[in-house]
Order: C-alpha cells, then structure tokens, then sequence
C-alpha cells in the first residue's frame, strides 16, 4: 500500500470522526448524519470508492459492537422480558423473511424463491444502535430500551443463520426444511454452548487479574475469540458473543475498581470509533451500486424498493401487535405477573426498525455464481437500509415526543431506591468503623475517625438531596451542590498551578500527569454525584 492509498483509508474513520463529533455538539442523531454525509460525498467527483468489505464487517466490526452493547445491558432485566426478545429475535425475524421474501418472488420476473429468500433473511433483522442511541437520549422507558436492545442482540443470529442455508441452497446444496431446521438448531445450541465456556474461563480470569490495564486489554480480545471459536465449527458467533457479553457485564461487579473505571471509558471510545465508520460507510456505497444497476429499468427498481421497504415495515407491525397482546389474553398467569403495556410503547417498538451495517454485509457476500440478480439484489437491501434509517430514524425522536413517552417515573424511582441503598450502605460501614474502634484493632487518631464518618454520612446524604434536583427549601441550593461547584472551583485554580510550575521547570511531566490524575479522579466523582 502507497502513502497516497494509505491517506485516502485515513480519510474514512476521520472524516466520520468529525461528522460524529459534530453530531454530538449540535445534539443530533449520529448515525443519521453519518449515513447522510456518507450518501452526500459519496457522489462527489473525486472521492474514492469505499467498497463494504462483508469479511471486514462480519469479522471485525461486528464482534466489539455486539460485545459491547451485551456487556452494558443487563441479564436480569433481559431475562424479565425474556419472551417479547424471543418473538422479535427470532419469530420477527423468519415472519419478516417469508414476507420480504415472498413478495421479491412473486414482484421480480425470473428471480428464484431460494434468492428471493436470502434477500427476506439479509433485510429481516433491525439494527437497533440508531433506535437505541435516540431513545436513551429521550428519555424512553426501561422495559422498552431493554426489549430493543435485547432484539437486536439476537436477531442478526436467527437471520444469518437462516441466510447461511438460503445461500446453500442457491450454490446448488439442496436443503429440506428438516435439513434447514436442524442447521438453526446446531447453530444456535452450539454457538450458546461455546458462549458458555468462553464467559466463564473469561469471567475467572477477569476476576484475578488486578491491573486495569492488563484486563481491558485482555477484554478486546474477548468478543474475536467467542465470535471465532463457533464459526470455526460452523455455529453462531453472534449468539457466541452476545452470551459472554452478557455473563461478563453481570459479573463485572466482581472486578478491580480499576478495571470497571477503564473498561467503560475502553468500550465507549470502541463503540464511537466503530459506530462512526460503520455508518459512513452505509452512506458510501450509494455510487458503486447504482453503477452495478446499468441495463435495468430505474423507475421498476424503485418500485420494487419501494414495495419492499413497506413490506418491512408492515411485518414488524402485524408481528408485533398480536405479539404483543395475544399471550396476555390468552394466559392468565402474564395478566397476573405483567402489568399492562400501553399501546404507546408498542407504536415506539414497532417504528423501531431500522435496518443496519449487518444487512449490506450479508447482501454484499451473496454469491456471483448462480445469482445474476446479485446487483438488484445488492441495491434493493441498499435501499431497505436507508430507507428505513433515513425516514423511521428521522421520524422517531418526534413521535417518542408525540406520544408523551418518558421514563421520567423510573428515574425518580431509582433515585429513591439509589438513596436508601446509600443509606443502609452508609449505616454498614459506619458499623464497621465503630466495631474496629472500639475493638483497638487500630491506633486511630480521633480527627481521622471524625473525617470518615462525615464522608460516609455526606455519600447517604447528597443522594437524598438529588431527589430534589440539588435544591433545598424556596430553591435553594442543597449544601451537597454548594459544596461540588466549589470544590470544582478549587480543583481548576489547583490544575492552572500544577501547570504553570511544570512551565515553569519546577516539577517534571510525570509528577503533572500523576496529579493531575489524582484531580480528575475526583472531579469525576463529583460529576457523578
């Protein structure tokens, strides 16, 4: 590779970095701007061609991304909603396909049910990180992130799984619907397998390592090696990854406070990095395969987009609704456990549909040899993809805010709970300071004795005064907010010192950085307070 090549591969995660970044200065979506930008440059007369690689997506993109949303979700409140995730997952998914699917065969002349089928499962699975990213930053309710989230991570499993046999069958392997069936079951059961046995031998080791450093870069090795390890045998990586994802994320409270500190900041700068350029270069393909569409018909290949990209939309929705409700009008045993779910919540899950990098890296892996509608094929998902992160993406923040959905309830409600727990927290280990006092465990001076019990009756205390939004009586600053915005005061007049005596020669680089280290450990933790 030439320096110029190697500028020009630059130019992609940089140029999404500032798109991304100016994204987030302007509070908008994104992923929306970054497909748009990438749709808009893509056009440009000079700008090179980024070709969507599906072993670069599949191999490298995709195991961080899925590990990464795994280990920030929660087992528990997956496994509440265990059966709304299932039939999204996995019973959306193969509905979605037969009705893209179907349709594509029975609307495009000549083009096989076995392609028509590949082409159902390659646009059947939404992706949910631009749906997600809106609805945590409007505020959506927990259950309804938490099926989303869920959804997502197991729904590129159930369609690449039955893309793999509809491609089998298109390279001439013939495959019944037992042969079709037991393949789903082996690469499901295995890769949950594997995903066992990884997440545990990986959550004993996490566990006994103590340096920050060592462990998170031991982590980001984590989601190549279970995402290898079943494809190697032919199951399902993405199951693979999303179950040690999963196991770790519940046993990271079982880690260094080191470790958890760096793990969070490691995967956050992951995800953005990756995020960023996957979503540009949704919006870059845009030429090269308008280009592959030379000789067909440009107003009957909008149609047949157009058909498909409401056909996508209307199975989640005819899915979704009886989904929904027929189990609780059928079992009387849910309509005791579960409360009820407003339509509200169900409207949002259902416009929730975009489609994502997963479907274009499928699409772009379908075969040459016996596919000569390989090039619509390619367009079409094209089309899906945009289509529905273009339009359902930009539409989304206005019809959570149309509806009046809020988790605004459940926030005071961990407010409160946050509070109490700091309290019995606090209460514990005050016991326990007593305890070694009176004990003469150690030869305590009475001044350190005082300042630990103020700080631990300062913890319990601001999380009480954060019920009131950091407001006392008539609106008056809490002694807890006074306390934070002036310690941040005197925490940037210490920084300018610690910098103008390095200047100044008086200290050395590595005294600076360790103090300033020190400070922003702090300002960290009155941040979060």
């Amino acid at each position: 590779m030439d320096a110029i090549s190697a500028l020009q591969l630059l130019l992609l995660p940089a140029g999404a970095l500032a798109v991304a970044g100016f994204a987030r200065r302007m509070d908008w979506s994104a992923p929306l701007l970054l497909v748009l930008a990438g749709l808009i440059v893509s056009v440009i007369p000079g700008v090179p061609e980024y070709n969507l690689s599906p072993e670069i997506v599949l191999l490298v993109f995709l195991p961080p991304l899925l590990y990464s949303a795994a280990l920030d979700s929660s087992y528990l409140t997956l496994r509440d909603v265990k059966r709304p995730i299932a039939l999204l997952s996995v019973g959306l998914v193969l509905f979605s396909m037969l009705a893209i699917g179907l349709t594509a065969y029975a609307m495009i002349p000549g083009l096989a049910l076995a392609a028509a089928l590949a082409l159902g499962a390659i646009v059947a699975p939404p992706d949910a990180v631009a749906a997600a990213a809106i609805g945590r930053k409007l505020g959506l309710p927990r259950r309804t992130m938490t099926v989303l989230t869920g959804e997502s991570l197991f729904n590129d499993a159930t369609a690449l799984t039955a893309y793999r046999v509809a491609v089998g069958v298109i390279a001439g392997a013939g495959a019944s619907f037992l042969t079709a069936t037991g393949e789903f079951l082996y690469a499901a059961g295995v890769g949950l397998m594997i995903g066992m046995v990884i997440a545990y031998l990986a959550g004993l080791l996490l566990t006994k390592i103590d340096d920050a450093l060592v462990a998170n870069a031991f982590s980001l090795m984590i989601p190549y090696a279970a995402y290898l390890a079943a494809e190697v045998v032919h199951a399902s990586g993405v199951i693979s990854v999303v179950i040690v994802g999963i196991y770790l994320g519940h046993q990271m409270s079982n880690t260094s406070y080191g470790t958890r500190l760096l793990s969070r900041a490691v995967w956050q700068v992951v995800d953005y990095l990756l995020e960023a350029i996957v979503f540009a270069l949704i919006g870059l393909q845009l030429l090269p395969l308008i280009r592959g569409l030379e000789g067909e018909n440009p107003w009957q290949v909008t149609g047949y987009a157009a058909v498909l990209f409401l056909v996508a939309i209307i199975a989640r929705f005819v899915w979704l609704i009886p989904g929904t409700y027929l189990p609780r009008i059928l079992s009387r045993k849910i309509r005791a456990r579960e409360a009820p779910i407003p339509w509200q919540q169900v409207a949002v899950v259902g416009w929730a549909g975009m489609r994502g990098v997963v479907s274009l890296a499928a699409a772009f892996a379908l075969p040459e040899v016996n596919l000569p509608e390989r090039n619509l094929l390619l367009f079409l998902t094209f089309a899906v993809v945009i289509g529905t992160l273009v339009i359902q993406g930009m539409s989304f923040p206005w019809l959570i805010r149309r509806l009046g959905i809020s988790n605004e309830r459940e926030r005071f409600q961990d407010d409160l709970t946050e509070a109490a727990a700091q309290q019995a927290a606090a209460a514990a280990g005050l016991a326990r300071l007593e305890e070694l006092v009176a004990e003469g465990v150690l030869d305590v001076h009475e001044r350190v004795v005082e300042k630990l019990r103020a700080r631990s009756e300062h913890s319990a205390l601001q999380a009480w005064e954060r019920l009131g939004g950091g407001t006392g009586p008539q609106g008056e600053e809490t002694p807890a907010t006074v306390y934070r915005r002036l310690r941040r005061e005197m925490l940037a007049a210490e920084r300018q010192v610690f910098i103008r005596l390095r200047d100044e020669r008086r200290i050395a680089d590595e005294v600076l950085r360790r103090v300033m280290a020190e400070l922003d450990f702090e300002e960290a933790t009155l941040e979060r307070d």
